[in-house]
C-alpha cells in the first residue's frame, strides 16, 4: 500500500487543512445553542421545534459517521473531504429558515457534511504522520479541535447581539473555501484494496 506520510511544509499544511475541516464541524455544533431564543422570535416558533435545529445536525452526524470510510473510499478522500455540502447549505439555510420552519431537514444535511468532515481530517492527519510519531500528531489534532467548542458560543452571541442569527451560519463560507482549495491541493486519496460489497453491507447492518 502506498504509503501517505508527508514531511516539511507539505505536513503543516494537511495539519491546518484537518483542524480546518473539523472546526467547520464542531463550531456548528456549539454556535447555535445561543441563537436558540433569538430564533424562536423569529420563527414564531416553540422551544421543542426550535430544538429540533440541534437534534437534527445530531442525527445526521451519527448516520454519516459509520458510512465515511466506505464513501471515501468510492470517491476518493481528496474528492469526498471538501464536498460542499456542509458550508453551502449555510446560505440555503440562512435565506429559507426566515420564511419557514425548515430548519429541521437542513440543519440534518449539515450533520451529514459535519459529520464526514471530522472523521476523514483525523484520519488524514493519523497518517500523515510515521507511525511513531502518530502520538503527537493526535495531541496536535486534539488542541485544534478544542478550540470548536469554546469558540462557538462566544462567537455565537458576539454575532447576535451584533448583527442578527443568520449570520452565524456565514462563517462556515470562508472556512470552508479555505479548507477545501488547501484540500484539493495537498491532501492524497489512499489506494484501498478492494472490499467485497457482502463485508460493506454486513458492517452497516450491524452498526445500525
Amino acid at each position: 500500500m502506498e504509503s501517505l506520510v508527508e514531511y516539511g511544509s507539505r505536513r503543516v499544511i494537511i495539519t491546518i487543512t484537518a483542524i480546518f475541516c473539523a472546526l467547520l464541524e464542531i463550531v456548528d455544533t456549539t454556535i447555535v445553542n445561543v441563537a436558540l431564543t433569538n430564533m424562536r422570535g423569529t420563527l414564531g416558533a416553540t422551544l421543542t421545534e426550535v430544538a429540533w435545529v440541534i437534534t437534527a445536525y445530531a442525527i445526521g452526524n451519527v448516520i454519516i459517521v459509520p458510512m465515511t470510510s466506505w464513501l471515501s473510499q468510492q470517491f476518493g478522500r481528496r474528492n469526498y473531504l471538501p464536498h460542499p455540502l456542509f458550508f453551502l447549505r449555510s446560505v440555503h439555510f440562512c435565506v429559507v429558515m426566515q420564511r419557514y420552519l425548515g430548519a429541521g431537514s437542513l440543519r440534518f444535511l449539515q450533520g451529514l457534511g459535519g459529520g464526514a468532515l471530522l472523521v476523514t481530517s483525523q484520519t488524514i492527519i493519523t497518517e500523515s504522520y510515521p507511525l511513531e510519531k502518530r502520538g503527537m500528531a493526535q495531541a496536535i489534532y486534539g488542541l485544534g479541535v478544542i478550540i470548536g467548542p469554546t469558540l462557538g458560543p462566544p462567537l455565537g452571541g458576539y454575532i447576535v447581539d451584533h448583527a442578527s442569527w443568520p449570520y452565524i451560519f456565514y462563517i462556515n463560507i470562508p472556512i470552508g473555501v479555505i479548507a477545501t482549495l488547501l484540500t484539493l491541493q495537498f491532501v492524497r486519496s489512499p489506494k484501498y484494496g478492494e472490499k467485497s460489497a457482502w463485508v460493506i453491507l454486513t458492517g452497516l447492518v450491524l452498526v445500525y
